[in-house]
């Protein structure tokens, strides 16, 4: 049964459905882009982490804004 839902995928190169088209060339672009373009993501758009998590309890500095609630 796994091996039969395994094989049913299809694999080939991605189109619109029949009646879509691809999004319209960006301002500037002599053509539009093809699918695999728009499936490849920017740097900017996926980020590395760039800050470095906490690795030991550290004291809180204190915050003037952290007041209590008014009633």
């Amino acid at each position: 049964m796994a091996l039969t839902l395994a094989s049913c995928g299809r694999i080939g190169d991605l189109v619109p459905p029949e009646g879509a088209s691809l999004p319209p060339a960006p301002y500037g672009a002599s053509e539009p882009p093809d699918a695999a373009r728009l499936l490849r993501s920017e740097p900017t758009a996926v980020p590395e982490r760039s800050v470095e998590l906490r690795r030991e309890s550290e004291e809180r500095e204190d915050d003037p804004f952290d007041l209590p609630p008014e009633g």
